[in-house]
């Protein structure tokens, strides 16, 4: 399951984000800085409406989408990488999860106070920043002592890692992240066994004023996408106003449709702020299909239907035949397995073949 972490500093909308993300009051939304102490954990479906469509197809007895995990976790303050405020806490948290949603509060309001002063989110975003880049900091230093020594006395493998590490050095004292020294698939993922906080890949939530939304963001949201870059993060930043999805949270059918029409958007930020996510970490969708039931599946873009068996169940895997496989579109028209095998639509693949976002897979093993 996809693990998403919410941060960023205190009263910037994140525990009132986590509550519409949701749909419930799980986590307290107090105008005092330190409001979430312990991170409050929530299960959110994916928004997809391919297997909707599929259920009306096949009416199987139930339907099951992807989730995604959110944790929120306690606010950050300048100072925490040196333990201020909850850091210490703060920092183990996130060490856990699979990406970071960063929330900046970019909506001006005298009644929400802000622990540092006037609302300002390239600031927020670089105290974050660096923050989590002085913790990496230490981690990265600890672990040079150690593999220099082992390079020195002619140790391969110390010697390449001695490299990586030296530009990771280099990036976090110039306020960077580590993933930026990553150029490779297999640095980052060592970068990433460190526990290296600015390894994991970030996407930024703006919290913007309600009537800032249709505009794409306000002001501010240009200024931020700089600071972003600045950095040489190519993130995404997702505009959404924290209290706009409260109030559309509470709202259902045609209610709510209207609601999102005279924001002028045409989905909810918690929706794009999802498939965001997806993108930010190259995710595709499966489904499996069956009188029981219809199901959505998460697996890494080219990944192969040997890794999607894998996904359903280890016996899948280990005792794999083949895959047969049709496209969402395809199936949908012809309504079911049976009706695009007659025709000819449904093909059977190997192991290795490359599943496509969308497919339809029903697979054959002997375990």
């Amino acid at each position: 399951m996809l693990r998403l972490g919410i941060v960023g500093l205190p009263n910037v909308g994140k525990s009132t984000l986590f509550n519409a993300l949701t749909s419930s009051k799980a986590a307290a939304a107090e105008n005092y800085p330190f409001c979430t102490v312990e991170p409050n954990v929530g299960v959110v479906e994916v928004p997809d409406p391919r297997l909707e469509t599929l259920n009306q197809v096949v009416k199987p007895k139930k339907k099951i989408p992807a989730v995604v995990e959110f944790v929120d976790i306690a606010g950050l303050v300048k100072g925490a990488s040196q333990g201020e405020g909850l850091g210490n806490q703060f920092l183990s948290h996130i060490r856990e999860v699979d990406a970071v949603v960063h929330v900046i509060r970019a909506f001006e309001d005298p009644d929400v106070v802000h622990v540092m002063g006037p609302v300002d989110p390239v600031r927020d975003h670089d105290v974050i920043t660096s923050e989590l880049a002085l913790a990496d900091l230490a981690v990265v230093e600890r672990r040079l002592d150690k593999t220099r020594k082992s390079a020195r006395a002619g140790d391969k493998e110390a010697q390449l890692e001695l490299v990586l590490l030296e530009r990771v050095l280099q990036e976090l004292n110039a306020g960077r992240g580590a993933r930026e020294a990553g150029e490779t698939a297999d640095a980052i993922k060592f970068l990433r066994t460190l526990g290296l906080l600015t390894a994991k890949p970030i996407l930024y939530a703006a919290n913007v004023n309600e009537d800032d939304l249709a505009a794409g963001g306000g002001k501010w949201i240009e200024k931020l996408r700089a600071a972003v870059q600045t950095h040489h993060e190519e993130a995404e930043i997702v505009p959404f106003s924290a209290k706009f999805e409260a109030e559309l949270g509470e709202l259902a059918g045609e209610e709510r449709r209207e609601f999102l029409t005279s924001a002028g958007v045409g989905e909810p930020g918690l929706d794009r702020l999802i498939h965001a996510g997806y993108h930010l970490l190259g995710l595709q969708t499966f489904f499996t299909v069956g009188e029981n039931e219809v199901r959505a599946w998460t697996m890494h873009a080219g990944g192969t239907a040997y890794d999607a068996a894998g996904e359903i169940h280890s016996d899948f895997q280990r005792g794999f035949i083949r895959a047969e496989t049709v496209g969402f579109g395809e199936f949908a028209k012809a309504g079911s397995y049976k009706a695009a095998r007659e025709q000819g639509l449904v093909r059977s693949e190997g192991r290795d073949y490359v599943v496509k976002d969308g497919d339809i897979l029903l697979f054959r093993f002997n375990v």
